[in-house]
């Protein structure tokens, strides 16, 4: 009888700590209704209608970020545009003979795609209709209507193509979702859905979790604009061919843009060199074996992560760095503090930008070298052609490091470990190049001096049409400079 009393007052102490923990436990998340959005429907104000959380958050990407939260990567922080050309001096010798070298600016949140576009020098979008492969909704629908013609012609031809409410309109919910039940879908077939099948990546067998990276790729990837005799943009080439998924090593990346002369975009004004780009290599660097890619974390966990609007629970789509947010992506996982965990992001930084810095200051050395050698060539002096191939050779594995890394917005961290394989590798081919480009001048009696002027003012002021200026408050110094 005792026993049997015991077991009930148990029963009952335990049925009364439920009770009290249900009381004081969060309200549950209310579920959301699945709201159908009409076919062809664009417009992200009426996808907002059934999903308004999602959609105010969304338009907050046109807000100026929190100061002070970044170190690095400041983008649009209280509405200042960030100069990055007057960050890197050394990118303004690099990309002189391209848009890039005439206005190259932080990103600012999604909701700018094409305004950014619209005002940015007009030497950015000499390419084409191409560029707006990332920058539009409306991509899919023209490149399927206009074929090369959307690739090819002017850029404001094609922009005159979009519905005149919407051409200043920016990444929208299409971009990313089905309208029939909002999962998550890859809307660019003809960039993404392509390289992926190069891989051999069936896209019928995408996890979820590799859907929220996916749908991040199809505009956060380096890609090549590959041209005709005529110069004219043909296509969107993503350089992954011989890759893996997984292991997209930037090896392989520019052995496929060396590999073609139809990727050569632009000549480079120091040396000459008719030159491919790459642009914003975000997916490739994190998913190339990572910590956090292994882990199986995808982009939209640290740049998307849930959040709860009064009582639903909704992704974050005030797409932004975790430092902006106080890092409240990371303690999903992590259980240290902000300010710890903001210290081993800062340390991972400096590192990167230190040997960035040095790396890409010893590239452009190089291309100085190079253009001595090109006016000794047109005095009358005879250059190994041996020794200047080889140097020619070493010099673009460098030029090729430098500008992936300096492309990629992490600063080395998405990756820590093959950021500074890159750029370790890129000082070390840059001095190969220097050395044999030494050797070669001294051979043919040329004076060389120890010292060699960028002559970076040449580069930095007075860019293009709206006469940008350096601004040496910009400027970013080596975390650990050599004394």
């Amino acid at each position: 009888m005792k026993k049997t009393k015991k077991v009930v007052y148990t029963a009952l102490a335990l049925m009364a700590t439920l009770a009290l923990g249900a009381g004081c436990s969060p309200e549950k998340p209310k579920p959301v209704k699945t709201v159908e959005i009409a076919d062809g429907v664009i417009d992200p104000a009426q996808w907002g209608k059934a999903w308004p959380v999602e959609y105010d958050m969304w338009k907050k990407t046109g807000e100026p970020t929190p100061v002070g939260k970044s170190k690095y990567k400041k983008g649009n922080d209280g509405g200042v545009t960030y100069d990055k050309l007057s960050e890197y001096p050394f990118n303004a010798l690099l990309f002189n003979g391209w848009g890039f070298g005439i206005e190259y600016n932080e990103p600012r949140g999604h909701l700018y795609m094409m305004k950014d576009q619209a005002d940015v020098d007009p030497s950015r979008v000499k390419a084409g209709g191409v560029c707006l492969t990332c920058k539009t909704p409306y991509a899919p629908q023209l490149e399927k209507k206009m074929g090369k013609d959307y690739f090819s012609k002017p850029y404001k031809d094609v922009v005159a193509e979009l519905p005149q409410e919407h051409q200043d309109l920016g990444v929208a919910c299409i971009d990313c979702h089905d309208n029939k039940d909002m999962s998550l879908k890859l809307s660019r077939g003809f960039t993404l859905s392509k390289a992926l099948k190069t891989m051999g990546v069936d896209e019928a067998k995408l996890t979820s979790q590799e859907k929220r990276s996916l749908v991040c790729a199809q505009c956060h990837v380096t890609y090549t604009i590959p041209k005709d005799a005529d110069m004219k943009s043909v296509d969107v080439f993503f350089p992954w061919e011989g890759s893996k998924w997984g292991q997209m090593p930037v090896e392989n990346i520019i052995k496929q843009i060396r590999s073609n002369p139809a990727y050569g975009e632009w000549k480079q004004s120091v040396t000459g060199f008719k030159l491919a780009f790459i642009r914003h290599p975000e997916f490739e660097m994190y998913s190339n074996n990572s910590v956090h890619w292994q882990a199986g974390v995808s982009c939209a966990d640290c740049h998307m992560p849930y959040t709860k609007v009064g009582s639903q629970k909704a992704s974050d789509h005030r797409i932004m760095s975790p430092l902006k947010n106080d890092m409240k992506a990371c303690q999903q996982c992590h259980t240290e503090t902000p300010e710890w965990l903001k210290g081993q992001v800062f340390a991972i930084q400096d590192r990167a930008a230190s040997i960035f810095i040095r790396s890409g200051y010893a590239t452009a050395k190089v291309a100085k070298l190079f253009e001595m050698t090109h006016k000794a060539q047109a005095e009358g002096k005879t250059i190994d052609q041996a020794l200047y191939d080889q140097a020619k050779d070493h010099y673009l594995e460098a030029f090729y490091r430098v500008l992936f890394f300096g492309a990629e917005n992490s600063v080395g961290f998405h990756n820590p470990t093959e950021a500074m394989r890159i750029l370790g590798d890129a000082a070390l081919q840059a001095g190969q190049a220097e050395a044999l480009l030494r050797q070669a001048m001294t051979a043919a009696g040329i004076a060389v001096p120890a010292k060699i002027d960028l002559e970076l003012s040449k580069y930095t002021d007075n860019r293009g049409a709206k006469k940008l200026m350096f601004k040496p408050e910009q400027e970013l110094k080596d975390p650990f400079p050599v004394k």
